[in-house]
């Protein structure tokens, strides 16, 4: 298993690439080491800017000051470190909070790591399975920084195609067949 750690990440934050409608989603992190992008999906990205804002809101309501704010991180509009190939897709997300350091962690996981025990465990073929290549990115984040990141995360998100006034889905440029008019306009 190979676990990226970011102690004292100089920058982490959530990216997009391609035009509205196929955009694909990445997290990045870069300390003074290395930079390191995920592939993540878009409701991802969302459903993590949510709860890091829950968190804060729950256990750092003073430290955890807006973005560009007193107290607050920087601003952070840059787009994604170039040039970067995806190091892996992200299918697990955990959130956590370290009341000692009062820090916020966020791990990815290309992989279940519950499910790790089941497959390494494998009997009944005449091959033993070899060690499985997981790959764990770990990033601590002071609450101002947990702040930038989860605004900058929302307004990625909404920064997509517009909602159809009428269902709530996306407005593709080419049309768009809305369930709540049988698919036909009026």
């Amino acid at each position: 298993m190979t676990l990226h750690d970011f102690e004292a990440v100089e920058r982490f934050v959530a990216g997009t690439v391609g035009p509205a409608g196929q955009r694909a989603f990445y997290l990045q992190a870069r300390d003074a080491a290395r930079l390191l992008t995920v592939g993540v999906e878009k409701k991802q990205v969302a459903v993590l800017a949510e709860r890091i804002n829950d968190v804060l809101d729950q256990l750092a309501p003073l430290e955890a000051a807006e973005p560009g704010a007193p107290g607050g991180a920087p601003e952070d509009g840059a787009p994604l470190e170039t040039p970067f190939d995806e190091d892996w897709r992200v299918q697990t997300l955990a959130l956590s909070w370290d009341d000692e350091g009062r820090v916020l962690i966020i791990e990815c996981h290309d992989h279940d790591p519950d499910e790790l025990g089941g497959e390494d465990e494998q009997a009944g073929g005449a091959e033993e399975p070899g060690p499985l290549a997981v790959n764990s990115m770990r990033v601590k984040l002071d609450p101002a920084a947990a702040r930038a990141f989860a605004r900058r995360s929302q307004a990625l998100v909404a920064a997509g195609r517009p909602p159809c006034p009428f269902c709530g889905g996306p407005l593709d440029a080419s049309g768009h067949i809305c369930p709540r008019a049988n698919g036909y306009k009026r």
